[in-house]
Parts: C-alpha cells; structure tokens; sequence
C-alpha cells in the first residue's frame, strides 16, 4: 500500500465543495435481473432540448462499467427521508438492494418513492480526473410531490423556501 501525499488544495477544495449544496440521488441500472446501483451528488440537467443529464462515477465504479457495458441508467433522485437509503447505496457491495423497495420500469430499477425518475440513454463518457462524466438522453420521466434530499456542509437535509421568496408569492 503506497501512501499519496495528499495536496493541500485537495483539502481546501473538498471543503469548499461541502458548502455548496447538492441534489442526492442513486444511479441504477441492471444486470441481467440484478439490479445495481450508487449514490452520486455530481447530477444535474445538461439540456432542455433535447432532454439530457450529466452524471460524474468515479473511475473505479462498478456500476460505471455496468453503464459501459448495458449503455442504459437511470438516477432516482432521493426525498428528503431517505437519507438512509443515501448512506446504504454509497457503500460498496453486492447487497445495496436488500430490503429496498423497487420496480423495474423500462427495464431499469426505479427505488420506491423517489420524487424524480429519471430513464436514460448513455450518450459520452468524458474522463473527468478521478471520475468520469456521464452523458444521457431522457427516454422517460416520473415525478411524484416530495421535499428532495440535498447534501451541504457533509450532512442531509432538504430544501426550503427562502422569506424573500414568501414575500414575492404573497
């Protein structure tokens, strides 16, 4: 085992980037009849027109060689009471599915009571440093009312309606 030397500007840019707040959602996808997938907060919508969203896995992922390989994901974006499920699906293992809720839906795992379902396409994928950068094509979209689950300062949480947007609505 080699020990890296970690940069001093890794540190101060992994803690910048714990003060900006993310969406968290699991990518799944299926393997034959087994279903994989990994908690990711590096999603967000590329485009309108046509549909797509970018999603970054790290190098050494599983479930990125798996979307090598089928050409086909999806992202199940989490409510805000699923932080378990965040916790559970970002470790590594052949067992994330056990006692989670699931469908296949366009043969692809969607987890039960997600607010956003997201199908997709794999387009690109870009080498990103110690990731890789994941184009997709929407092919099919589920939503369902619920607060998201978001990630800021390394913990959970949801969003919430600022006054000033109160006033505004008001």
């Amino acid at each position: 085992m080699t020990n890296r030397t970690v940069d001093p500007l890794e540190v101060i840019f992994r803690d910048a980037m714990a003060h900006v707040c993310t969406p968290v959602a699991v990518i799944t996808a299926l393997d034959g009849e087994r279903p994989h997938g990994t908690t990711v907060s590096a999603f967000m919508s590329l485009s309108m027109t046509p549909p797509m969203v970018l999603i970054a896995l790290d190098d050494r992922s599983d479930l990125l060689e798996l979307i090598r390989a089928t050409g086909r994901f999806a992202v199940n974006v989490l409510n805000s009471e699923q932080g378990d499920l965040a916790v559970s699906f970002a470790k590594k293992g052949p067992s994330k599915f056990d006692g989670v809720e699931w469908s296949r839906v366009r043969a692809l795992p969607r987890i039960e009571d997600c607010p956003v379902w997201i199908a997709c396409v794999a387009e690109e994928l870009v080498s990103g440093g110690d990731h890789t950068i994941v184009t997709g094509s929407v092919e099919a979209v589920e939503t369902r009312a619920s607060s998201p689950l978001t990630y800021h300062d390394r913990t959970f949480g949801t969003h919430a309606i600022s006054e000033s947007r109160l006033e505004e609505s008001a």
